[in-house]
C-alpha cells in the first residue's frame, strides 16, 4: 500500500503525513518543485519536470490494486480508478468507478461554460469540514485496503 499526493495546489499534505505516520504507509509526494515535506523515511518526495500532466503521469503509472492517490484532477483520479486504485478528493469528496464518468462529464460541462464566458471565478473556499471529511475518507480508504486487500 503506498499514498500518492498530487502535491501542487493541496492543502491537506499535513494530514496525509499524519494518516500515514499513524498507519506506517508510504507516501509520494509528487510535485514540479517548491513542496517540502518533513523528514519521515515513509515520506518521499518526488520532483518531476515542469509541464502539460508530467505529476499526473507518474502518478497515473504507479498507483494501482492496494493504493490511495489524493487528488481534485478529475483525469488523473479517471486513470488511477481504471488501475484499481483508490481515489479521495481534497475536500474527502472519494472518487469511485460508479461516480467518475459522471464526475468527467461535470467537469468537461463546466470547462466548456468556463471557455464560453458563462461561468466566472473560482470554487469555494476549503473548510474545516473539507479537511474533516478528507480525513474521514482517507483512514476510511486506508481501512478497507486493510480489509479487502485492494
Amino acid at each position: 500500500m503506498a499514498i500518492y499526493v498530487d502535491a501542487d495546489a493541496c492543502p491537506v499534505k499535513d494530514e496525509v503525513y499524519r494518516v500515514a505516520q499513524r498507519y506506517g504507509v508510504k507516501v509520494y509526494v509528487v510535485s514540479n518543485g517548491g513542496i517540502r515535506p518533513p523528514p519521515d523515511p515513509l515520506i518521499e518526495l518526488v520532483i518531476v519536470p515542469s509541464g502539460l500532466d508530467v505529476a499526473d503521469d507518474w502518478i497515473a503509472e504507479r498507483a494501482g490494486p492496494g493504493d490511495i492517490a489524493i487528488t481534485a484532477d478529475v483525469p488523473l483520479a479517471s486513470r488511477c480508478i481504471k488501475k484499481g486504485a483508490r481515489v479521495v478528493a481534497h475536500d474527502g469528496r472519494v472518487f469511485t468507478t460508479a461516480s467518475i464518468g459522471n464526475d468527467l462529464a461535470t467537469r468537461n460541462l463546466m470547462a466548456g461554460l468556463r471557455e464560453a464566458g458563462a461561468v466566472t471565478g473560482g470554487g469555494r473556499p476549503f473548510t474545516r469540514q473539507d479537511r474533516s471529511r478528507f480525513l474521514g475518507a482517507l483512514d476510511a480508504a486506508i481501512q478497507a485496503i486493510r480489509r479487502d486487500g485492494r
